[in-house]
Formats: C-alpha cells, sequence, structure tokens
C-alpha cells in the first residue's frame, strides 16, 4: 500500500529501512515528546518488527508508515495510525508522525497528517481519530488544528499530562476521502502498469 500527497510518499515499512530509520528515532530533537525518550537502533528494529504484525489483517491491517521524501526518496520519518485499545479507558486509533529535525517548518507534518487522516476515514472506514499531545508541543497542536481536530479533553496517561485532540468523519467526508483516495491510488496503479508493459514490450 502507498499514499503519496505533493512531496511524500507513505508506504510500508521494511526491515531494510533500520539504516535510514534508526537515527531519527535516536535524535533527542525527535523523541522530545516522547514517553520513553531517544531510542536504541534495537529498540527501533524491534519497533519495524512491530509493523510487520500491525500490518497483517489478522491484527489491525495498518499501521505506522514510512514517511519518504519524493525528490530522493530518502526515509525521514513516519506517519500514519495506530490502536490503541486504552486511551482513558477507551479503544481510539491515533494519527501519529515525526520526522527528522531538517524537514521541519515546511508543512511536511501536516501533509502526512491529512493523509494518514484521509487514509483512515477514506480506506479504513473509520469514523473517529485521535492526536495525543502534550500541551507544551506547540508544533503538534498547530498540525493538529489544521487538519480539523480540536481538543477533546485533558488526560493523564502514560505519566504524561496530554490533550486528546478529535476529529470525526461525517458522511460527506468519509465519501469524499474514500473516492479521492481511491482516484489516486487508480492512477498510480495504471501508472505502474504502464511502465511495466513498456519495459515487456522493451525486451
Amino acid at each position: 500500500m502507498i499514499i503519496e500527497t505533493d512531496r511524500l510518499i507513505l508506504r510500508r515499512f521494511d526491515l531494510s529501512d533500520l539504516d535510514e530509520f534508526a537515527p531519527i528515532m535516536a535524535d533527542a530533537d525527535v523523541m522530545r515528546f516522547s514517553k520513553s525518550g531517544p531510542w536504541t537502533r534495537e529498540r527501533t528494529e524491534e519497533f519495524l518488527q512491530q509493523c510487520q504484525v500491525d500490518y497483517s489483517e489478522a491484527r489491525w491491517g495498518y499501521g505506522r508508515l514510512a514517511a519518504v521524501q519524493k525528490t530522493d526518496q530518502r526515509v525521514i520519518g513516519f506517519a500514519g495510525l495506530a490502536r490503541f485499545d486504552d486511551v482513558d479507558g477507551s479503544p481510539e486509533v491515533e494519527i501519529g508522525y515525526r520526522l527528522h529535525p531538517e524537514f521541519w517548518g515546511r508543512g511536511l507534518g501536516t501533509e502526512a497528517a491529512a493523509a494518514s487522516r484521509d487514509h483512515g476515514f477514506g480506506d479504513l472506514g473509520m469514523t473517529r481519530l485521535i492526536s495525543l499531545i502534550q500541551p507544551e508541543n506547540v508544533a503538534s497542536v498547530r498540525v493538529a488544528e489544521k487538519i480539523g481536530m480540536s481538543c477533546e479533553k485533558g488526560i493523564r496517561q502514560w505519566d504524561l499530562d496530554l490533550r486528546v485532540y478529535v476529529i470525526s468523519g461525517t458522511a460527506a467526508q468519509l465519501a469524499h476521502a474514500a473516492d479521492a483516495r481511491r482516484c489516486h491510488v487508480s492512477c498510480i496503479r495504471t501508472h505502474r502498469a504502464t511502465l511495466h508493459s513498456r519495459l515487456i514490450r522493451g525486451c
């Protein structure tokens, strides 16, 4: 599965992404608002392995995706959806993302978060998505608000004070997101099929 935005490709992680992805998750600035702080290479490898489990239809069928810069195919972070069984007593699906600091301040976080929102509503048929944000994380608050989320409440979770930002999809929004995403994915598949056909004819 591939999701494309103007500047990014969001695709499923592969274990071979470890060398590019591990330094990002070890960066203190990237992980400033993480509940666990910077990750070791081993912890990042465990994350990539868990992603493979999450992608399975036997599990969730979705998960965190590699955020790849289109211009050079570089992995610059992640974006996507994750399910939590207990957020203040209820199961929730969260929009989340982390990008290398080199790519902050360019609107890429908003681009990735909006694509994740549309994927959840359009492709997966979800009707509610959240983001868990510490009040001090002003940049993530701005991203949440830009993609239509609003603060529902404050909670104490994982020994952190968090705000729960929420967006709910109306029937019209869901239909629009689904149509747009299906059209986009169809265009990608058609383009690839055309390239494949040309390659075969050229052999």
